[in-house]
């Protein structure tokens, strides 16, 4: 185990260091060079071999912090031997290592991996010809064997160079790919957790202000009639009791439905409301007081679930409005009509009406949450939603629900 340690101590290090590592197998190259320039080269050649050896040197050491001023570097000594008559040596084992750089290099131009393409093969061949004094003999096929020969390692280099450039494309491209569908899950996991966090909302709303309304209504008339009509009293606070435990019991629900993967041990959670319990509702609005016409038109029909819950939260959240809003002597009609294809539904009352900034601004601070729920929630099924005052005095909502799901 120490073992592993070191050796991923020392991987890091290369990964991080990548100029001294090269740097490292630099000085190697340029003592067994300046050995072969000592003992081969003679007369004025001698400092010009020496100075390309230095900068064949460099090239390895700088090969990967700057690849395409070291293959121009290259290229030049490459030229300067020939012209100096400097024979191959072991420093052009760099030109080798710089052919590999510059193709497998994922930042370097691809003009440059072309050149180095070019002289991967034309280089070795210049060279051969250059120096090998039986080049134009009658041995043509040994010159040409020999001189392919020579090019092949400097092809294989720029191949494997750039089928590795292709590699680190590719995984670069499916790291970036993982990282965006990653940011779009986070993405999408905020806009749900937004969206289920505005239905609770929702939810808590609707249940606890029509509720707390109703039992508000009941107590404040309870205390007017206590003294003078006891029978009156005992109604209104068993209204206020019942009112209590429905949403009780509706709180219940809606709690249970939060805690995913949990199962009710018993049966206290009431079912989702909908159209059939509408007329509940309504009698429910009527013994707070406020006098309810409710009809039906055409032939009632399957509705899906979603718009069910919808009718009744904008029914019930209109009636706490009217009931809040309207004033005194406010009587509110509901209308409920089935079409082919879609639900209309009208809820108007004859009050006074409510302010224009709950209605038109969305509500100021911290009014009209409920308009706003309406809105979101005839949105979330599909449909329209109107809302604003009657021209004849007092206050409309109108709502067209599509029986067809939302797509």
């Amino acid at each position: 185990m120490p073992t592993l340690g070191y050796v991923q101590r020392l991987y890091d290090f290369i990964r991080r260091h990548p100029t001294a590592v090269d740097t490292f197998w630099a000085v190697p190259l340029f003592g067994i060079t300046s050995l072969w320039v000592a003992s081969q080269v003679d007369g004025v050649q001698q400092p010009i071999a020496a100075l390309f050896t230095i900068g064949l040197c460099l090239v390895v050491a700088l090969r990967r912090r700057a690849p395409v001023k070291m293959l121009l570097l290259t290229a030049a000594i490459g030229v300067g031997q020939l012209i100096f008559a400097v024979e191959s040596n072991p420093g052009d084992a760099a030109m080798f290592v710089i052919t590999y750089t510059v193709a497998s290099g994922p930042t370097v131009p691809r003009w440059a991996s072309r050149c180095a393409l070019v002289g991967a093969v034309f280089g070795p061949a210049l060279s051969y010809w250059r120096f090998n004094e039986s080049v134009g003999g009658v041995r043509v096929g040994q010159n040409l064997f020999a001189t392919v020969l020579l090019t092949v390692p400097f092809v294989l280099a720029w191949v494997l160079g750039d089928s590795m450039r292709t590699r680190r494309a590719y995984w670069a491209q499916l790291e970036e790919r993982a990282a965006r569908l990653e940011k779009e899950r986070e993405t999408q996991s905020r806009i749900a957790v937004a969206a289920e966090r505005a239905r609770i909302a929702r939810e808590l709303h609707d249940v606890v202000a029509h509720n707390v309304s109703v039992m508000v209504v009941q107590a404040d008339g309870a205390a007017y009639v206590l003294d003078t009509a006891p029978e009156q009293t005992r109604q209104a606070l068993a209204t206020i009791s019942g009112t209590g435990r429905q949403a009780l019991a509706e709180m219940r629900r809606l709690l249970g439905v939060l805690r995913t993967g949990e199962q009710p041990e018993s049966g206290d959670y009431v079912p989702q409301p909908g159209v059939e319990q509408l007329a509940d509702l309504i009698d429910q609005v009527r013994s707070a007081g406020l006098p309810v016409d409710f009809r039906r038109v055409g032939e009632p029909r399957e509705v899906p679930s979603s718009v069910e819950l919808t009718v009744y939260r904008i029914v019930q959240e209109a009636l706490t409005n009217s009931r809040k809003h309207g004033g005194p002597d406010v009587g509110a009609t509901v209308r409920l009509a089935y079409r082919d294809d879609a639900l209309d539904l009208l809820v108007e009352d004859d009050g006074r009406g409510a302010q224009r900034e709950l209605y038109e601004d969305g509500g100021a601070d911290g009014l009209g949450h409920g308009l706003i729920g309406m809105r979101e929630r005839v949105g979330m099924v599909g449909g329209t939603l109107a809302a604003g005052p009657r021209p004849g005095g007092g206050f409309r909502i109108s709502a067209v629900l599509p029986l067809k799901p939302a797509r």
